[in-house]
């Protein structure tokens, strides 16, 4: 019984804390917009606007959700919640720390250990892109279905590449649990050992995200908002908490593999952990408020010529380098 407790508990307060910084990122990000073109950011409601996330979300509670007329209703309401619990789920198996022992008792500070993590963070991330394309196709609009189906071909191509970038580290440590994987960077981060793995790897999770400059899923200057130009409030907001919810689930996953999870000198664990994910953020927000988008046949090209090869050379390097340095 006091394991369950423990357990609930961990989840109620990983899950809780994801959703809150997810919702402060779109401050967070209003703000790096202003600074990047040198204007202000939300700075009325609350001091420095740090009530604006909360107003934000009392006001998408209270609008009118207009529906399609020949939307399929069912599918229509259950794709932002496909896209969101996998994003919010995926975050499980992330360590943000050693443990702390409280009452006596010995925590982990993860949600589940589990021995095949990436394994399960890609396999819910898969399982993200159906709520998309779901939601896009359940409008019945042509400019969703544009979006569902870019954003469906791009996550294919790209989760590739996404994975194949790790596959490196996966090689040098000789485990797919995050946790021992953050173990192996005791001495030294892999992004020493694995230079081309970590940029194959920021890019592709710049692409899984849909965030510029490869947001043509979306691309309001072509497709009105692509894959949710249909839906409003709540609706709108399952899916705006889950693109931040993925980013922060990414950018957890790139400070776990490359620069050494919650590793880091006089800080608390937890603390260096936020610390490099924040940094993660903010370069995800800096790169959309500086790039121009891409076109669709770039996006491809990109995806298919260049990163793809370069993520099966590094892996047939690391794989040479562990086999030179073993004999």
């Amino acid at each position: 019984m006091a394991e369950l407790s423990i357990i609930i508990i961990k989840i109620a307060v990983a899950f809780g804390a994801l959703l809150l910084i997810a919702t402060y990122m779109t401050w967070m990000e209003r703000r790096v917009f202003a600074l990047v073109q040198v204007r202000y950011g939300p700075n009325r409601v609350g001091p420095g606007g740090l009530l604006q996330p909360i107003a934000d979300g009392i006001k998408l509670m209270f609008k009118e959700t207009i529906i399609p007329m020949q939307a399929d209703k069912v599918i229509y309401f259950l794709a932002p919640a496909m896209t969101l619990i996998p994003a919010l789920a995926a975050f499980a198996v992330v360590p943000f720390g050693d443990s702390v022992t409280l009452f006596g008792r010995k925590i982990d500070l993860v949600v589940a250990d589990v021995n095949v993590g990436i394994l399960y963070i890609f396999a819910l991330s898969s399982m993200g892109v159906y709520g998309v394309v779901l939601g896009a196709w359940a409008s019945n609009s042509k400019y969703p279905l544009l979006g569902g189906l870019r954003s469906s071909a791009q996550l294919i191509s790209y989760e590739l590449s996404l994975g194949m970038s790790l596959l490196g580290v996966v090689m040098i440590q000789g485990s797919l649990s995050l946790k021992d994987i953050v173990a192996g960077q005791a001495g030294m981060p892999y992004i020493v050992l694995q230079p081309l793995g970590f940029l194959l790897f920021v890019v592709c999770m710049i692409a899984e995200t849909n965030r510029a400059p490869f947001d043509l899923a979306e691309a309001e200057s072509e497709l009105t908002g692509g894959f949710h130009t249909e839906y409003s409030s709540m609706n709108f907001a399952a899916y705006f908490l889950a693109e931040y919810c993925n980013m922060i689930t990414l950018s957890a996953v790139a400070a776990t593999f490359f620069l050494g999870g919650w590793r880091g000198p006089i800080l608390p664990p937890v603390a260096w952990f936020l610390v490099k994910i924040f940094a993660f953020m903010f370069f995800f927000m800096w790169l959309r408020a500086s790039t121009p988008r891409l076109r669709y046949d770039q996006l491809m090209a990109f995806g298919w010529k260049v990163l793809l090869p370069l993520s099966i050379l590094n892996v047939i390097g690391t794989a040479g380098a562990i086999a030179f340095m073993g004999s």
